[in-house]
């Protein structure tokens, strides 16, 4: 790639039916069409069924986990009829105590993986700045991604339904009628989401990584750096919120969990 070129923002296949490059554009977050992953709604109406009788959020985070547990044995408690405790088996909650942890850990390389096979975008930071396919940091990424320890247990799929889950209680109960949402993510550096391009001395274009985490509450993500990055998320590039399941590993932090792309943001410090 030459200096002049301008980097893809991924693959040219994903499973929304979207183009990758339109995903990945400023354009798209200023103007969010819906989307859905192919598939995963479909095999799954039973638990949209189940989900139109939830009163509220809370019980439908708890149909959501009965759900999960029924079919994948993600409930680390389940255990054999002879009472012996089940083999490891992936869980989508795994991923998510791991993200929490380190972004940049195995279950963060398993996330941003999928974001790259069901969307289409490329990391752009793993450990280090991913600057070019099939260097050093790029294969380190798709070793971790790879990782068998965390493909046993059709992992892709349940983060298909944790999406398509998430975009469901978005529209339901969280933000109904509402294309953006008001996140805030606090940075000492930009190696990770970078600066595309500097508009005046706030406002910039910036290529966030293709999964990143954002908080809904200005205070707690001025905890994690000096700088403060405020974007307009628009709602169909949530995977995951705070209050979306009744027990995870993130609570605590108003944590959303945000498929990237460029997006015009304001950055100031503290």
């Amino acid at each position: 790639m030459t200096a002049d070129e301008k980097p893809s923002f991924g693959q040219s296949t994903n499973l929304v039916g979207l183009p990758t490059e339109l995903l990945g554009c400023r354009c798209f977050n200023d103007h969010p069409q819906e989307m859905h992953i192919s598939g995963a709604r479909e095999m799954n109406k039973s638990l949209f069924e189940m989900l139109s009788q939830a009163p509220d959020l809370a019980d439908a985070g708890i149909a959501f986990q009965t759900y999960m547990n029924a079919m994948f044995g993600t409930d680390p408690e389940q255990a054999d009829r002879d009472g012996k405790v089940r083999r490891y088996r992936s869980s989508f909650l795994r991923l998510l105590k791991g993200w929490g942890y380190d972004s940049n850990g195995p279950e963060g390389a398993v996330l941003k993986g999928w974001v790259q096979s069901r969307f289409g975008l490329f990391p752009t930071y793993h450990k280090a700045v991913i600057d070019r396919l099939a260097g050093p940091v790029w294969t380190a990424y798709v070793e971790e991604k790879m990782s068998s320890r965390f493909h046993n247990n059709a992992i892709h799929t349940q983060l298909d339904m944790l999406y398509e889950f998430c975009q469901w209680a978005l529209a339901k109960f969280v933000s109904p009628g509402n294309k953006h949402i008001t996140l805030y993510r606090g940075t000492n550096s930009f190696d990770e989401h970078q600066i595309a391009e500097r508009l005046d001395r706030r406002r910039v274009i910036m290529r966030i990584n293709n999964l990143a985490s954002f908080s809904d509450d200005r205070d707690v993500a001025g905890c994690f750096g000096d700088i403060i990055v405020t974007a307009q998320v628009p709602a169909v590039k949530v995977i995951f919120f705070n209050s979306l399941l009744p027990i995870h590993p993130l609570k605590g932090e108003g944590e959303y969990l945000v498929i990237g792309g460029e997006y015009l943001v304001d950055a100031s410090y503290l």
